[in-house]
């Protein structure tokens, strides 16, 4: 259930954005995430998940459209993708955080620790603080990297995968950690290609290189998945259960 207070922390209106110019890898994406609410993100590898993500963060041109942001944003990657052989400690990655915040002339000192320390009691892993990234399992670390967006007093989370590559009991953990997100008012979009998961959450957004849908998780008809999905989807139990099958080129 939406903890949604009414206020629309981003907007998204006729989006078109691209790398090349002339070149559109995303178009005509329209959605708006209120406060209190978790929108999944689906879509087939370059379907333009990424690329959204990018044009939210500035990081790809808009070439029309607008995207209107009313609360600071923080991009969370997934695990997986993160460098283990640093030697840092999960304290030292959620400091990171701070550092967005903090003026170039201002050293970090005890106030940013502070936050950051705070951002790790939230994610459930006070007692780990101290403890190598690396070392952590992977559950952990994407907590961790959770806490570090925290750190940056962001109300609007952009999370790739953040399920991917854990377990069981770790991707519970860390649903638990956004749903009293979505309870304290953050607002999350959640890059995911597990449709059963969406269904969970507040919001769809479904891309193809263009908008296919955005619908509340009841209407992920089997027909608007099959437009998202393409070749990648099989439906099965009568189109009760839909499977993604990633091909990934070698």
């Amino acid at each position: 259930m939406s903890a949604s207070t009414g206020e629309t922390l981003l907007e998204v209106e006729g989006l078109v954005a691209g790398y090349r110019p002339g070149v559109a890898a995303l178009s005509d994406v329209s959605f708006d995430a209120p406060a209190g609410s978790i929108t999944a993100v689906l879509g087939p590898n370059g379907g333009g998940k990424t690329t959204l993500f990018r044009a939210l963060l500035g990081e790809t041109p808009q070439r029309s459209g607008t995207v209107r942001v009313n609360a600071a944003v923080a991009y969370v990657p997934q695990t997986e993708r993160a460098r283990l052989d640093f030697p840092v400690s999960a304290l030292d990655v959620a400091r990171m955080g701070t550092y967005a915040t903090t003026p170039w002339w201002r050293p970090s000192g005890r106030a940013d620790r502070e936050r950051a320390e705070a951002a790790l009691e939230r994610v459930g892993l006070a007692e780990r603080a101290g403890v190598r990234f690396g070392e952590l399992s992977g559950g952990q670390r994407q907590r961790v990297l959770i806490a570090r967006a925290l750190a940056q007093d962001a109300r609007v989370l952009l999370l790739d995968e953040p399920l991917s590559g854990v377990d069981g009991p770790s991707a519970e953990r860390i649903l638990g950690v956004l749903a009293e997100l979505r309870e304290d008012g953050h607002a999350m979009l959640v890059s995911t290609h597990d449709i059963h998961q969406a269904r969970a959450f507040d919001a769809v957004v479904c891309l193809h290189g263009t908008q296919v849908g955005f619908v509340r998780p009841e209407d992920l008809t089997p027909e608007l998945l099959a437009r998202t999905y393409g070749g990648e989807m099989i439906v099965l139990d009568g189109g009760e259960r839909a499977v993604v099958v990633q091909h990934h080129e070698h």
